[in-house]
């Protein structure tokens, strides 16, 4: 594992989930796939996460067989498009399952060139936390990993300190994505970790309902103090020029350590926005739909539809997001992408 790797994700990075782009009829899209990575590279991201929940779960259905195929275009395109310029540009895979099915996914990332693997442990639902952590140790052994605590909403369950304490332990640990939506459960993984003592395990927030109050926090534990580092999130596959901005402006601020009353307005703003797209109203279930609905907008992804027939929109949550983002223009990136879109799908 390249010190490089430690080095870059805990520099802070925005790292989009990337969105399945699918036509109208439900068939994977290639087109609109490289699009949208190309989008995602010259927006300045700093990596990918790619086969996670925003790429739909359904890709590893053995009659949908798209988890490889999608991983390799993803790899391929980040890799063609940042050649003229070459930067540091993390891959990640989401894997998921039980320890055969997690482990395979892992070896198959490994080969593609991915650096890491984020970890879904919505498949052990009700195993005592021993045997989870024996499974992430296993697939540890395969690559790199990333840890993931999922809010319960979506899939997720809770974990006790004690195992997230026992987790950082894990030697190949290089970063833990933080999105339990929940202020204990997000103390309980930063303190397990600064407790720890492991200074080269990065911090990402999942928490979207609370993206900059996560990053622009100190906590102090065990004598240690660290700022939540970058965000590995659904909320950042949109807008997405615009999030790194707000990345290095927040970097800025916690550099100088000086937080004006500005910073709580704009949480608060992303918060909102994050809740039209993601449909906190109806418990996040037109999630993914709401993603596709901003980037169907801009002309990156030809329709809203998931491989689920039944995920779609809500009733009045296409409007939601058209008041958002009238009501926070400097949370939007229509005019970059209506710059370059012919360029990325050319």
């Amino acid at each position: 594992m390249s010190l490089e790797l430690r080095r870059h994700l805990r520099a802070g990075q925005v790292i989009p989930a990337l969105p399945l782009a699918l036509d109208p009829r439900r068939r994977w899209d290639e087109k609109h796939q490289r699009a949208l990575i190309r989008y995602y590279v010259d927006a300045g991201t700093g990596g990918l996460a790619v086969g996670v929940h925003s790429t739909q779960f359904a890709i590893r259905d053995a009659k949908i067989g798209l988890y490889a195929p999608v991983l390799r275009l993803a790899a391929e395109t980040a890799a063609a498009w940042l050649a003229p310029k070459p930067r540091d540009f993390v891959l990640i895979a989401g894997l998921c399952g039980r320890t055969p099915q997690a482990s395979a996914e892992a070896a198959i990332a490994a080969g593609l060139g991915y650096h890491a693997g984020l970890l879904s442990l919505g498949a052990w639902a009700n195993d005592p936390e021993s045997r989870v952590l024996a499974h992430c140790r296993a697939v540890a052994r395969e690559i790199p990993l990333v840890g993931f605590y999922l809010q319960n909403a979506v899939g997720g369950r809770t974990f006790t300190y004690r195992f997230w304490r026992q987790f950082a332990e894990i030697p190949q640990l290089v970063g833990v994505k933080i999105a339990p939506f929940n202020r204990y459960r997000t103390i309980d993984v930063v303190r397990a970790v600064l407790e720890s003592g492991r200074d080269d395990v990065a911090l990402y927030t999942g928490n979207d309902d609370n993206i900059i109050g996560d990053l622009l926090t100190p906590f102090t534990f065990g004598g240690r103090t660290r700022f939540i580092d970058g965000g590995l999130l659904g909320q950042w596959g949109v807008w997405t020029k615009n999030a790194v901005q707000l990345l290095e402006d927040i970097k800025r601020a916690r550099r100088k350590l000086r937080f004006d009353a500005a910073w709580l307005d704009r949480n608060a703003a992303l918060t909102d926005m994050n809740a039209a797209i993601f449909d906190a109203a109806n418990n996040f279930a037109g999630c993914l739909p709401g993603i596709h609905e901003v980037l169907r907008r801009q002309g990156l992804l030809r329709t809203t539809a998931c491989l689920d027939p039944h995920e779609r929109l809500s009733p009045g949550q296409a409007d939601e997001i058209s008041r958002v983002a009238r009501a926070y223009p400097w949370l939007v990136d229509d005019t970059f992408v209506a710059t370059h879109r012919a360029r990325w799908l050319a």
